[in-house]
């Protein structure tokens, strides 16, 4: 019972932060950031725009701006696997939170997260510039092949 009621408080936070994000309290022209996801190369936006049908009314507009990496490979540390033809976009896989937030709950607190799919790797289409992606390659050096482990993002890997 304690266990379902947790995850119902669960799934209603998440979809509340996922509904009501974009709402801002003061009305002006600012553009909200929703998801800014540079493993998959997408943009989530939203703002406040008049309403064509009623000007005096203002309706939430969504802007998804999607990047369709050119010659992204299927294993992005692999430059020899084959190139990537499939990309797939979920809202719920892009939109989720993974931090633990304290929810107050009949007077004691809980700590719940806003995803149940916190645990499964993400898919990258791109290299995370801020991640260290490395790779081995043979190397041919006096008359012996070496496996050397090389860099695909050394602004990443190596300190300054």
């Amino acid at each position: 019972m304690k266990s379902s009621l947790l995850l119902c408080v669960a799934l209603a936070v998440c979809l509340g932060f996922v509904l009501v994000a974009g709402y801002p309290w003061d009305s002006d022209d600012k553009e909200y950031m929703l998801v800014n996801n540079k493993c998959q190369c997408v943009t989530v936006t939203s703002k406040f725009v008049p309403s064509k049908e009623n000007p005096d009314e203002e309706i939430l507009e969504r802007n998804i701006r999607i990047l369709v990496p050119l010659k992204a490979r299927e294993n992005i540390s692999d430059p020899m696997s084959p190139l990537r033809t499939k990309f797939v976009y979920r809202m719920t896989e892009l939109c989720k939170k993974c931090d633990p937030v304290e929810i107050e709950l009949g007077g004691e607190i809980y700590q719940a997260q806003q995803s149940t799919s916190c645990n499964e790797p993400e898919t990258c289409y791109t290299y995370n510039r801020d991640k260290c992606y490395t790779t081995n390659f043979p190397f041919y050096y006096h008359g012996e092949i070496k496996k050397v482990q090389a860099a695909l993002t050394p602004a990443s890997c190596y300190a300054d």
